[in-house]
């Protein structure tokens, strides 16, 4: 996979097989390909050992190993991959130098940006990109919080109004006749084409909002690389920021009310927001804003109003400074199946089965181990003592080792309007894991909700799965610590993702069953989670992944490659995976396309 233009020109490393004849492109129209050149392997692994010596390693031992896939994307990570924190590094070759022929737009924006006298010179900075623009229809208006407004100086842009901010205005007094609206803060800096990539966005998705990335300026220079549409990730944490517009007609439905002071004024349109249906996202850095601190007790006071009128179950938590929301279990609980596919190992599924009836505090659940012939006597007779509890199942599945055929199993036999998949290798460490779980798969948008599952060790095992990463789909940030706040503070909060592992994994009964449950034919061992996540997806029920429900995932530490005949398997799974998700491979709408696809960290590639 090539980089996506994070920026106005991407640089990808790859490697070629010593019987390459061609290399065939599929980009976008606008495409330019400035330079190519090859460079040895030699080269490559010596700048690998010089920037990461620890990857150059790994890469001299899949060499060794003749594991070519390895060695490329150990060289390609070392030496190809940035961490964010290089990010000024990373950016300078990569900045905008020569504009593409990008097709116009008619629209008629205008722009509101709040000032007041202290932050003149700031306020300059945001007109003068303004007036760099290449899209020429707008205006704007500088809408002064000082008693006294300036008068317009002579000579002014004609585009360019001045008065006082009206806090008794409505969002659609603010857009006038414009077709679309956007709220800047003063020293936010747009980008020459920002305002022509949002406008035409506008026309190309027929969206009703659309937005793009941004950097944050003053000392340290970072990037803000936003998914594409994730509605409980805006809610909570307000990603979207700038630059963004916002169609008259949407706003044409928001609830008339005044929009008092301009923190107001952005809160009440970043929320009005949360329930637009088509949104749009350009890709690409097109704002430099200084650090702003939100106020999160205004955002959560005015979130749980918002979530109110728009009559959702759910309301806002702010626990030490962090804000997320919080859905309530149905009641009376629904009965949850909790399905556990197993075979001997008495270690593990004497804990698992003690963490659900023990260390739980669900009040409905059944369990059901689909057993798949195990022959230890200890596990035998633990069987015959959880026979005598009725919320106990146990399902033999004689059958060679077939996951998903085992959790389909399972699943025919449940009773639950919950289905929980658990492995057998999960510990509980907290009691309202299943609380949480349930109350997100009660949602009727949801499909998949996924958990933190952590390490024996305690980093991170599953923070949710990226289609692409590794090649096929991975789960990021793995190994990190068990806090790791993510891009965009985004591992704190609930949010969409493209997939979850079935290592733990709550859905709907109905909706397990509409989309037929795992595919047994095509992903016996493998990619049988993610592909079922996917297909929720395509029936419209999102995945989502909480850091709320904590678990350990125990074994998977020490699991290593399989090798074999497991590999032959493991290849053909991965292989009609591609075929099947080729156009997700290609962009996951929850990871953005600048990020690296081949570390498991959220680096730049």
């Amino acid at each position: 996979m090539l980089p996506g233009l994070a920026l106005g020109a991407a640089r990808w490393l790859g490697y070629l097989p010593g019987d390459c004849e061609g290399v065939e492109i599929a980009a976008e129209p606008g495409f330019v390909l400035e330079r190519i050149g090859l460079r040895s392997s030699a080269s490559v692994f010596a700048e690998a050992l010089l920037k990461r010596p620890l990857r150059a390693a790994a890469a001299l031992r899949a060499s060794l190993a003749r594991d070519e896939r390895r060695w490329r994307d150990s060289l390609r990570g070392a030496c190809a991959v940035s961490p964010l924190a290089r990010y000024p590094a990373w950016r300078a070759p990569r900045l905008f130098r020569s504009p593409p022929s990008e097709p116009g737009s008619g629209a008629n924006i205008r722009i509101v940006l709040h000032a007041s006298f202290a932050r003149a010179d700031a306020v300059a900075r945001s007109v003068a990109s303004l007036r760099a623009q290449s899209h020429q229809n707008w205006s704007l208006l500088i809408a002064w919080m000082d008693r006294n407004p300036p008068a317009k100086p002579a000579g002014t842009d004609p585009r360019v109004s001045s008065g006082k901010w009206n806090p008794a205005a409505t969002l659609r007094d603010l857009c006038g006749e414009a077709d679309l609206l956007g709220l800047l803060r003063p020293g936010d800096v747009l980008a020459p084409e920002a305002l022509s990539l949002l406008a035409s966005g506008f026309e190309t998705e027929a969206a009703e909002m659309v937005y793009a990335d941004e950097e944050t300026g003053g000392r340290a220079v970072g990037p803000r690389l936003k998914p594409d549409w994730s509605p409980d990730l805006a809610l909570v944490t307000g990603y979207v920021g700038a630059p963004a517009l916002v169609s008259n007609a949407f706003l044409a439905t928001v609830p008339v009310e005044p929009v008092g002071s301009p923190e107001d004024a952005a809160l009440s349109l970043d929320l009005a927001v949360g329930t637009a249906t088509r949104v749009a996202h350009i890709p690409r850095v097109l704002c430099r804003r200084e650090p702003f601190a939100a106020d999160l007790s205004a955002r959560a006071s005015r979130l749980d109003r918002h979530l109110r009128s728009t009559d959702s179950s759910a309301h806002a938590v702010l626990q030490q400074n962090r804000l997320d929301l919080h859905w309530p279990r149905p009641e009376p609980a629904p009965l949850v199946s909790v399905i556990i596919p197993s075979r001997d190992r008495l270690d593990l599924i004497a804990r698992v089965t003690e963490g659900i009836f023990e260390k739980t505090d669900y009040p409905a659940i059944e369990l059901l181990i689909v057993d798949n012939g195990s022959t230890d006597p200890a596990v035998l007779a633990l069987y015959d003592r959880l026979r005598g509890d009725p919320r106990v199942r146990i399902v033999p599945h004689p059958h060679p080792f077939n996951f998903s055929a085992m959790v389909n199993a399972g699943a025919r036999a449940a009773c639950g309007e919950i289905l929980v998949l658990l492995n057998n290798d999960v510990a509980v460490l907290r009691p309202d894991w299943l609380d949480i779980l349930v109350a997100q798969a009660a949602r009727p948008e949801v499909g998949a909700v996924g958990a933190k599952l952590l390490y024996e060790d305690g980093r991170l095992q599953h923070a949710g799965v990226v289609v692409g990463l590794g090649g096929e789909a991975g789960h990021i940030l793995r190994r990190r610590p068990a806090d790791t706040p993510g891009h965009l503070d985004r591992l704190r909060v609930a949010h969409e993702v493209s997939g979850v592992t079935a290592a733990c994994l709550a859905v709907a009964r109905e909706k397990y069953r509409a989309v037929g449950g795992f595919d047994e034919e095509t992903f016996p061992i493998d990619f049988n989670d993610i592909d079922f996540c996917l297909r929720l997806s395509g029936r419209g029920w999102k995945t989502v992944w909480t850091p709320h429900a904590v678990l350990s995932h125990l074994e998977s530490v020490s699991r290593g490659r399989p090798v074999g005949a497991a590999r032959a398997r493991f290849k053909r799974e991965a292989a009609a995976f591609t075929e099947r998700w080729r156009d997700v491979i290609r962009h996951d709408p929850f990871y953005h396309p600048g990020l690296s696809l081949t570390t498991f960290g959220e680096e730049l590639e």
